[in-house]
């Protein structure tokens, strides 16, 4: 076991508003890889749907508040491929014609990492212990997989979860249509991708769909609802954490 570290764990926006259970997963989670973990209280949006508009003023008044929030952890953790993209990404892009705020922004880069990524990549984690007896399978989130190279850790670890069977779709790399503010922007294509997508889920023959990020499981669920495909949508962390008794984001839980 690596040596204790104290975590700063960016709890997201939308696992804080719409998911909650996400969060106490990460903390539970961090805890067992020997992390101390502290949630600040001054934290907000990491400021990416600004940045993705193309709203750069109000996207570095958002990052200095959360490079402020995060200063003194020894890791800065997010349970989203997309907000630990940003931070880890775009901040130092951000404040390019900044240099001080740059380097503080490139020193924050290199201490943030994805939830499960950071387990298995800096905390040397290789299984877990817990039971989900379910065929699943997994999407991987553009961000997480195209940013941070997220993609063979989850598999890792879900590989040990007890009764749990693991069926890939051929299409796991392909964006589900949400993309953050491409879906308000574009909701035809948006819809079509994921409806392409739920189509994929169902020929799978999976009970439920995995993924480390609640936008894209947002986005999946809903249309795997509306369309009457009562299949379930979880984010991994809750797998990971044995905490799956809370109703699934997808139809058979709601």
């Amino acid at each position: 076991m690596p040596e204790p570290a104290r975590v700063g764990l960016l709890i997201t926006c939308l696992v804080d508003l719409f998911r909650p259970n996400i969060g106490f997963a990460a903390v539970a989670l961090l805890e067992r890889a020997g992390c101390t973990v502290e949630v600040p209280r001054s934290q907000t949006c990491c400021g990416q749907p600004a940045y993705n508009s193309g709203d750069s003023a109000d996207a570095k008044a958002i990052a200095r508040q959360v490079i402020t929030a995060f200063a003194g952890y020894d890791y800065v953790v997010a349970p989203s491929g997309s907000c630990a993209g940003m931070v880890k990404v775009h901040y130092p892009e951000l404040f390019a014609d900044e240099p001080a705020m740059r380097a503080r922004a490139e020193e924050l880069a290199t201490r943030t990492h994805e939830l499960v990524s950071f387990l298995v990549d800096v905390r040397g984690m290789r299984e877990i212990t817990a039971r989900w007896p379910k065929r699943v399978t997994y999407q991987d989130a553009c961000s997480g997989l195209r940013e941070l190279g997220v993609k063979p850790q989850p598999r890792l670890l879900l590989a040990s979860v007890a009764g749990l069977r693991l069926v890939e779709m051929p299409g796991a790399e392909v964006c589900c249509g949400f993309g953050g503010t491409f879906c308000v922007k574009y909701p035809e294509i948006s819809d079509k991708m994921v409806g392409d997508k739920a189509a994929e889920i169902a020929a799978s023959g999976a009970e439920a769909v995995l993924a480390g990020d609640l936008g894209c499981l947002l986005n999946i669920a809903g249309k795997l609802l509306r369309l009457g495909i009562r299949i379930e949508a979880r984010h991994v962390a809750e797998v990971l954490a044995g905490m799956t008794d809370a109703p699934a984001l997808g139809a058979p839980g709601r």
